[in-house]
């Protein structure tokens, strides 16, 4: 199995980073955990994470601005080949730029039910409100503070004679426990034929005149009543990947991709040496770069008089 390759980010003991890492050692888990870092470098959460063997990362942020001390996170979790970033407790208000850089793959739990109680204190703002029941809440990391969209939550019933600790301690397993599933379930999807059909499709669809048919079978993308210029192959002639096959501009180019990337690259069966696969079942991969193939397939079958309005809109 192709792992999603996962950074977590601390600032104490970590205990949310430890049921992920735990997790993640059963064989069937989805992801692995690639680099645990934190904003001081005497986290017990580092120490535990190094045990394990995982690689860690830990410098003070005191005496740097936000957006220069998230450079650096952000260069040691792309150095580590990390596709998702987890905040596990990580202390930390983030720049909108770190924010942007890992947008729609980076997740955050939160202890309460979101949208309520944002931010700190919540459970004792849960138990001066009367609630029957706080929990927990795991989200996409947005520019707003605990603001993204929920992608799980776990409800846990407050005592009578709760106080916060003592409901912060309850609910502190039962983030445990949704982390870790939530986490699985969200870097699985990039893997699911139809999500990955659906993100193809906002690139392609989005060419001037594209329009997308059923050609032998799979999504095929061309111009309309024109040549096509794009293929969604989803186990194609039992080849068991799911991958998009795109124009290049020569075999040289063909050639130079599956040299570079291997894993990710290679030669459709029946498509010639003028075409291009690009795997989009390992779990990282990256939609710009997909967006880009997608418009210079586009460009090659394109007619004249369609690439030069495409440039004249282009310059503007």
């Amino acid at each position: 199995m192709h792992k999603a390759k996962v950074g977590v980010l601390i600032s104490g003991r970590g205990s949310n980073m430890a049921a992920l890492l735990y997790a993640a050692k059963a064989d069937d888990c989805p992801y692995e955990i690639v680099l645990v870092a934190a904003n001081d470098p005497q986290a017990p959460g580092l120490k535990l994470a190094a045990a394990e063997g995982i690689a860690t990362f830990g410098q003070s942020h005191k005496g740097l601005k936000r957006a220069a001390f998230d450079q650096i996170m952000d260069a040691q979790l792309r150095a580590a080949g990390a596709h998702y970033v987890a905040l596990a407790g990580y202390m930390r208000l983030l720049s909108a730029e770190f924010v942007a850089g890992w947008e729609e793959r980076m997740l955050n739990i939160h202890p309460s039910l979101l949208p309520k109680y944002k931010g700190l204190d919540t459970h004792q703002r849960a138990i001066d409100a009367g609630d029957s029941h706080t929990g927990c809440s795991v989200h996409i990391v947005t520019a707003a503070l605990d603001d993204g969209p929920v992608l799980g939550q776990t409800p846990v019933a407050i005592l009578p004679d709760d106080n916060a600790d003592t409901l912060a301690a309850r609910t502190l397993i039962a983030e445990h426990q949704l982390y870790s599933r939530t986490l699985a379930a969200f870097v699985s999807r990039e893997r699911h034929p139809d999500w990955l059909l659906n993100k193809v499709r906002e690139s392609a669809l989005a060419l001037p005149q594209a329009d997308e048919i059923l050609s032998h079978g799979m999504p095929c993308f061309g111009i309309v009543k024109g040549k096509k210029f794009a293929y969604f192959t989803r186990d194609h002639h039992g080849d068991g990947i799911i991958a998009l096959l795109v124009k290049t501009t020569a075999p040289e180019e063909q050639a130079s991709l599956m040299e570079a990337d291997p894993a990710r690259y290679y030669r459709p069966a029946y498509f010639g040496n003028d075409w291009v696969g690009i795997r989009l079942d390992l779990g990282d991969t990256d939609w710009d770069h997909i967006a880009e193939r997608l418009r210079a397939s586009w460009r090659q079958v394109a007619p004249k008089k369609l690439l030069g309005l495409m440039d004249i809109a282009e310059a503007f």
